[in-house]
């Protein structure tokens, strides 16, 4: 029974003390999943590219405004004027 608790003890500290170990555990139990779905994002995404452009047709991609722009504008001029009654 000590042996045992001996290596889960060791396991526990090679888990949270050492980077290279837990970056193992990590990709054998997340990984190797992880890449199949962003490859699987990745291929629907270019699927749906395709089908949007029709063959031989142009493509525009829309730029979104520049914010820069927006933060210059300070207001209008303003012009002096006289209330007439």
């Amino acid at each position: 029974m000590k042996l045992v608790f001996n290596i889960l003890f060791i396991l526990l500290l090679l888990i949270a003390f050492v980077p290279f170990f837990r970056r193992f555990l990590f990709h054998l139990l997340v990984g190797r999943q992880l890449v199949k779905q962003q490859e699987k994002a990745y291929r629907a995404q270019q699927q749906a590219e395709r089908a949007r452009t029709k063959p031989g047709g142009i493509r525009v991609d829309s730029t979104p405004p520049d914010s820069s722009e927006s933060s210059r504008f300070k207001g209008g001029e303003y012009v002096d004027y006289e209330e007439v009654k």
